[in-house]
């Protein structure tokens, strides 16, 4: 049996148990019968919903609806989980002190379990507030984080030179055009002098930028729009019925951001001029750590580069850096990623606090590294992919400013 269904009885399992828990509560506080018919109809209708989505998708991959699907069914799951947790701890406590001692009639079970159930539920409220809020709100709360970084081979005509960098966009996904125009105009409003993208801008099908390639067609700088492929916008996530319908959805990709004005950047790379004075930028396609593609070729991509230029690297996936070009000593001065999205959930407080879920899977996650001089930016992406919503790790938009020491 594929592993993915596995791992999908191995959740429907968990959530049946957990919501037939929960709905115990419901009794113990004497709900109206057609509370408890509510209760099961949105048990069995979340997953109904999933399924649908699911199954009847053709090759279209997490599309808004799917992903609002799952919103749907992790949401009643981490209520009902919430719910269960006191009921489970007062039913493990009661459990302990029947081993231990002899019950006594002093000891008033109903009561108690009466206050516990709402407790359940009184908890159950947080994360269904945190999730409502990272729908609706935390996935177009654009951030803007800025960067110094201070080079001694940077040449002086680039002294002060600044960098926009965005990084998966995931069309597929998007729902709201005015809030997506929002972060569009945010990103142009940081008046760099180059913008570059760093991959997945859909989430499987060129198709998917179709209603949105105006808009990004906006986006402007002196120097440009330069971008790379993600591991999404190759659509190996897609079933196809011949390798030519494959390759003709990855040219029509190609077409399309050529006539958004972007360049993209195929294991190739291009020079940045400012005052008879250059600076390389080299794009590189996706190469990612284990099941991820390795379409990426650093050696092809650097042919003809000089080894005192100084140099740029765009790079889909961070392991890029930390498998390839730190051990390789590649003589590369910044490299900019993006994929990780930072799990879009996590705890950031700058100065003081930095966690992700995110921070298990990579090592470098989201934000800026540096490692023996080199410096590797983690963008935490513009849009959002298989959860419709981001909580505390918001989308991102980076402006990095290179000075000459």
């Amino acid at each position: 049996m594929n592993m993915v269904y596995i791992i999908l009885i191995g959740i429907f399992i968990i959530y049946f148990l957990l919501t037939f828990y929960a709905s115990r509560s419901l009794k113990t506080l004497k709900a109206p019968r057609w509370v408890e018919w509510l209760f099961w109809l949105i048990t069995i209708g979340v997953v109904i919903h999933l399924l649908y989505h699911w199954f009847c998708r053709g090759k279209v991959v997490w599309s808004a609806p799917q992903q609002y699907a799952v919103a749907g069914l992790l949401t009643w799951l981490t209520i009902c989980l919430f719910v269960t947790l006191p009921l489970l701890l007062e039913d493990i406590t009661r459990l302990i002190k029947a081993i231990f001692r002899k019950p006594t009639n002093t000891l008033r079970i109903p009561s108690r379990r009466k206050f516990v159930s709402t407790l359940g539920w009184g908890l159950a409220a947080i994360p269904f507030a945190s999730i409502f809020y990272s729908i609706f709100k935390g996935k177009y709360n654009y951030k803007v984080w800025k960067y110094t970084l201070y080079f001694d081979n940077l040449p002086k005509a680039f002294d002060g030179y600044r960098i926009t960098q965005i990084s998966d966009i995931h069309c597929g996904s998007f729902d709201n055009y005015e809030k997506i125009r929002y972060g569009v105009e945010l990103i142009n409003s940081q008046k760099s002098d180059v913008i570059l993208f760093t991959g997945d801008l859909v989430n499987n099908l060129a198709n998917e930028v179709h209603n949105w390639k105006s808009l990004f067609a906006t986006l402007q700088a002196p120097d440009g729009v330069f971008s790379i492929m993600g591991n999404h916008d190759y659509s190996d996530y897609s079933s196809w019925e011949t390798p030519e319908a494959k390759q003709q959805n990855l040219e029509h990709l190609f077409q399309l951001q050529k006539q958004m004005g972007w360049q993209l950047l195929l294991n190739e790379h291009c020079y940045l001029e400012r005052d008879g004075e250059k600076i390389a930028l080299i794009g590189v396609e996706n190469w990612g750590h284990g099941r991820f593609s390795k379409y990426g070729d650093l050696n092809r991509a650097m042919e003809g580069i000089n080894t005192e230029d100084f140099k740029i690297l765009m790079s889909h996936d961070p392991t890029h850096w930390q498998e390839v070009v730190l051990p390789e000593n590649k003589d590369i001065q910044l490299t900019l990623s993006g994929h990780t999205h930072g799990m879009q959930c996590g705890i950031e407080i700058p100065g003081w606090l930095k966690w992700s879920p995110s921070q298990y899977i990579y090592k470098y996650w989201g934000g800026m590294y540096e490692e023996d001089g080199k410096y590797l930016n983690v963008n935490r992406g513009f849009g959002y992919h298989a959860f419709p919503g981001r909580l505390g790790v918001w989308p991102e938009i980076t402006v990095i400013e290179l000075k000459t020491k």
